[in-house]
């Protein structure tokens, strides 16, 4: 008899539902293409219509923040973490990161080093149909935990025709209490650790520069707008990645790293040191373009040109209603200027209206 009951109150329940995707009564926006989700562990996954295509790394135990994995086209990681052949002292080669090695003396390079790139706050996290954007802070700090450089990066995953992409890294370092000297060398500060099937030596890829070189020897710390790594991410699949150097950059074109072993990357202080002053910053760009294949130098090139000439941050604004505001709403927005708070941004529109 209870069953009975049961039963009959279920249907009732169900007969007074809405089906099951009904949107009765919903009016539901838009959902962005590309998305910043931020995971446990402090990590903020990219994914491209619900799937990965990268991962940025921030967590506290970290010597340095880093990108994780590269996902190309065909769903394959382009990245790995360390050296293939020697993964214990170059444990510091995360995929895609930034450091430098000798700054006041202090090593920010190798794990071991004594220097780390400390993770402070995500600023900011923005959604968007053809890119999504993570905006940190963090403080460089030597063995002893005083700072001696103040970061802030913004890094994006951005959309490109043929499931391609391009990761954008926009980096501004401020030189704490002295100035900061960057001294000579050729590592840094940016580095991109290949997959190991892509690589020269282990998979038979290839290396390739802007200005028409092949191969380590031609291409080994020679200055270029970009160096392209490709190779077999997969059996029977061409992929690659192409490390750019923005125009912008100090001593733009850089001189690049690369390596055979599956490792390439663009150096600000190969002959000369750079010395960022304080209330001075230096400030950076670059970009890896995740292609399918191995496109011809001219495609490559019409690539850079794109992210040579874009502004990095496409422009927001301005807030139409103090709704626009609300919830962290006024971080996004950079036209016809940032706002500092809700409470600017609302008094902003409240002043146009």
């Amino acid at each position: 008899m209870l069953r009975i009951v049961w039963a009959a109150g279920m249907a009732a329940l169900v007969a007074a539902c809405p089906s099951a995707g009904s949107s009765d009564g919903l009016q539901p926006k838009p959902i962005p293409r590309v998305q910043a989700v931020p995971l446990p562990y402090d990590q903020v996954s990219f994914q491209r219509d619900g799937r990965e295509i990268a991962r940025y790394h921030f967590g506290p135990g970290l010597i340095r923040p880093f990108v994780y994995p590269i996902i190309g086209p065909s769903g394959h990681g382009l990245t790995r973490m360390g050296h293939p052949g020697d993964p214990d002292t170059h444990s510091h080669h995360n995929s895609v990161w930034l450091s430098l090695s000798d700054v006041n003396g202090v090593d920010f390079w190798l794990d071991r080093g004594g220097g780390r790139i400390r993770h402070r706050r995500i600023e900011h996290l923005e959604d968007a149909d053809d890119f999504a954007l993570v905006v940190s802070e963090a403080d460089w700090v030597d063995g002893n935990g005083d700072v001696v450089m103040r970061e802030r990066r913004q890094t994006f995953a951005k959309l490109l025709p043929r499931e391609e992409w391009m990761l954008v890294i926009d980096i501004r370092l401020d030189a704490a209490d002295e100035a900061a000297v960057i001294e000579p060398s050729s590592f840094g500060p940016i580095g991109v650790r290949l997959a190991k099937p892509i690589s020269v030596h282990y998979g038979g890829g290839r290396i390739r520069n802007s200005e028409g070189f092949e191969g380590e020897t031609a291409v080994f710390r020679k200055p270029a707008r970009w160096v392209d790594y490709s190779g077999q991410s997969a059996t029977g699949i061409i992929e690659g990645l192409t490390l750019m150097d923005h125009p912008s950059n100090p001593r733009h074109p850089a001189p690049f790293h690369v390596r055979e072993d599956g490792w390439m990357g663009a150096m600000l202080a190969l002959h000369d040191p750079y010395t960022i002053q304080p209330g001075k910053p230096l400030r950076m760009r670059y970009a890896v373009y995740v292609h399918a294949g191995m496109p011809p130098l001219a495609h490559i090139d019409k690539a850079w040109r794109r992210f040579a000439t874009e502004p990095l941050r496409p422009p927001f604004g301005p807030p139409k209603t103090a709704r626009d505001c609300l919830h962290g709403g006024y971080r996004r927005y950079n036209m016809p200027r940032s706002f500092s708070s809700q409470q600017d941004c609302a008094n902003f529109v409240k002043g146009a209206q």
